[in-house]
């Protein structure tokens, strides 16, 4: 009994190993190369899909190989492991703080222009430049601020805020050179005046966020 038991095990042994070598001759081995690097790697075939050495994929790039669980890493040279995405550089400091000083002295140009009309007032040159001249040297030191690519956005913003500001104070000036009377209500329909405040409102909300987008409001 116990020599029968031997044989059918050493024919059970025989069995199994035939499966494996079955098994093994349905998986086509072949070799995956990089290019501009030396060694290979063993790829096998099997269900239609190419399975490679991980080991050997590291000797070909030079990498190194890490596990965690039911995880392997592997960390290409020059690379850093679980390095977070650089985020989008937004504003730089110097030029938000160019950029609210410029937008301040619009909003008190605007604030004085409709304090006039609302009154009555005549306008004149000197005050018309003086109001520009502020205004366009808190321009200049925004443009000497500009570092990051949303400064460098933002700042053909701001130009055109001034320009639109300068083109609104314009307007009224030479209306009251030749009126003796602008209704005050005028300048809140203003085509410049609506521009002025949509741009404004864009520009904060920039400033909010730190971060530049164009949705229309300053072009």
């Amino acid at each position: 009994m116990k020599a029968v038991h031997n044989g059918n095990l050493s024919k059970a042994t025989l069995l199994i190993l035939a499966a494996a070598v079955v098994s093994l001759a349905t998986q086509q081995i072949k070799s995956l190369v990089i290019a501009g690097r030396s060694g290979s790697a063993d790829v096998i075939q099997q269900g239609g899909r190419n399975y490679v050495d991980v080991q050997g994929l590291a000797s070909i790039t030079q990498s190194s190989i890490s596990f965690n669980g039911n995880q392997i890493a592997l960390t290409m040279p020059g690379t850093i492991a679980n390095a977070p995405t650089p985020a989008a550089p937004g504003f730089s400091k110097d030029f938000a703080a160019a950029a609210i000083e410029l937008m301040s002295e619009i909003r008190e140009w605007r604030a004085a222009l409709r304090n006039a009309i609302e009154h009555n007032y005549a306008l004149n040159e000197a005050w018309h430049s003086a109001a520009r001249a502020g205004a366009q040297q808190a321009l200049g030191m925004a443009s000497i601020a500009v570092g990051t690519t949303s400064d460098k956005s933002a700042f053909a913003f701001l130009t055109i805020e001034f320009s639109t500001m300068n083109a609104l104070s314009e307007k009224y000036l030479q209306m009251s050179k030749s009126m003796t009377y602008i209704d005050p209500s005028s300048l809140g329909s203003d085509p410049f005046n609506q521009k002025i405040t949509a741009c404004a409102h864009s520009l904060a909300s920039m400033a909010a966020t730190n971060q530049f987008f164009d949705d229309g409001s300053c072009r």
